[in-house]
């Protein structure tokens, strides 16, 4: 039996404005939203963004590169569950294939970005839309992008009204204080890769940590919306937000064998700050484990995603980093700005550098997500900017290593008021409503 995609209903009236305006042989985009065991659900459907040289033909680099770009800008819990094609009847056979072609590969490509990996049993189908340009019929398959060679299913694809209003929201405010050495023999151009390297046991504590939710302790077996009100005009939930601490675990276990390893190091990156983390989950009986899950991958994609932002800013201009020498740099990672998706329950959101202002971000919005949104909707205080100082560089005694200490006073600055210092030690992770918001990069470079 194939898989059941539910979808937001404003879906339909957009790809039919949008196949009847291109004017191109060939539509593709992205279709957005969320997996479950029993159902699917899509909330957004995305056209590709136009290039500057326009073509009939399917370019899937730039679709792959788009959806890249897209996914970057999802909450917990949401994701590219797959694409759409809108061509004339005579392409029908040919846009299957070309289909085929673009799940496994965008698939491949945000996989890729991922500090984490889907479990075996989580779903693994991707949804491949198939719409007529002339009748509007539309047909429906997915692929499973676990099996390279597996074949296309039937599915089912059913609009439905206010999907997803009353989906429960997850929020935290996460502390982040790494520091990722950088081996002698690494290169300026991989520092990205090192610093995927060095996440890897930060990525292991984050999924190890246990959940508080609204200050209760609820087994991950259990229904989240268990004794949860709905409106007495429909049976639909009412959206109930969720507070959530993460636990530090007390003995933090790890797969791999536990040796000591003496290299030689160029230098440190320190990721150090609070980050906002929000995730989103169905109103289908919805296990805790699964909401916990979500919010936790969120948690470590939007670390992963403001590093490889820096990382490639970095890139266009590396040689400010070719100099010989103690020196240390501090560079501000990019905060999180979200915004309201009109017609549902759930938030979008992008990253702003300290260089940038609204109007990028509203130009980024409409370029990626084909969404006009106003200035006053961007929620730019769930991270409020601050900077931190470094104090002067002091050497270490019997090492050559140069390191530059955080003023303690600037640092607590960036917390609440209430904020005891204590929390960080016994493992809590704070959970405030609005928090100063300082994740700053630095990299530590020293002659040998």
């Amino acid at each position: 039996m194939g898989r059941t995609y539910f979808v937001e209903d404003s879906v339909e009236q957009y790809l039919q404005n949008i196949l009847d305006t291109s004017g191109k042989a060939c539509v593709t985009g992205l279709l957005i939203g969320q997996c479950s065991p029993q159902r699917d659900f899509v909330l957004l459907a995305v056209r590709t963004s136009p290039k500057e040289t326009q073509s009939d033909e399917v370019d899937e680099e730039w679709v792959v590169e788009h959806a890249t770009q897209v996914s970057r800008m999802l909450p917990g819990g949401l994701a590219v569950l797959g694409v759409f094609l809108g061509a004339a009847p005579e392409l029908s056979i040919q846009a299957q294939n070309i289909l085929r072609r673009l799940v496994f590969a965008v698939e491949k490509s945000i996989t890729k970005a991922r500090l984490w990996k889907l479990a075996n049993d989580e779903v693994h189908d991707r949804v491949a839309l198939n719409i007529c340009s002339e009748t509007k019929k539309v047909l429906c398959r997915s692929f499973d992008v676990k099996d390279p060679k597996s074949s296309a299913k039937p599915a089912d694809w059913k609009y439905q009204t206010g999907l997803s209003a009353s989906w429960p929201v997850l929020e935290c405010n996460v502390e982040v204080d790494l520091q990722v050495p950088v081996p002698a023999d690494f290169a300026n151009r991989e520092l990205d890769k090192c610093i995927e390297n060095g996440l890897k046991e930060w990525v292991r504590l984050i999924q190890q940590c246990s959940c508080i939710l609204n200050g209760k302790v609820m087994g991950l077996d259990k229904d989240l919306l268990d004794g949860t009100k709905k409106k007495a005009s429909s049976q639909q939930f009412v959206q109930q937000p969720f507070v959530v601490q993460l636990l530090r675990p007390s003995k933090f276990k790890t797969d791999d064998r536990s040796t000591a390893l003496v290299q030689k190091s160029s230098g440190t990156v320190v990721l150090k700050g609070v980050v906002h983390c929000k995730a989103y989950i169905h109103t289908n009986k919805p296990k805790v484990k699964d909401a916990v899950q979500a919010l936790k991958r969120d948690v470590l994609n939007t670390v992963a995603i403001r590093s490889q932002m820096l990382f490639e800013d970095f890139y266009l201009d590396p040689e400010g980093y070719t100099e010989k020498g103690a020196r240390t740099e501090e560079y501000p990672l990019p905060k999180r700005v979200f915004v309201p998706l009109a017609g549902t329950g759930v938030m979008i959101c992008d990253y702003m550098f300290k260089d940038e202002a609204p109007k990028d971000i509203q130009f980024r919005i409409k370029e990626l997500l084909d969404l006009d949104v106003k200035e006053d909707q961007l929620d730019m205080l769930l991270e409020i900017d601050s900077a931190i100082k470094l104090a002067p560089k002091t050497s270490h005694p019997q090492s050559n290593i140069v390191v530059a200490e955080p003023e303690t006073s600037q640092l607590l600055e960036m917390f609440p008021d209430d904020y005891n210092p204590m929390q960080l030690k016994v493992g809590v992770v704070i959970a405030a409503g609005v928090v100063l918001f300082a994740v700053v990069f630095s990299v530590i470079f020293f002659s040998d």
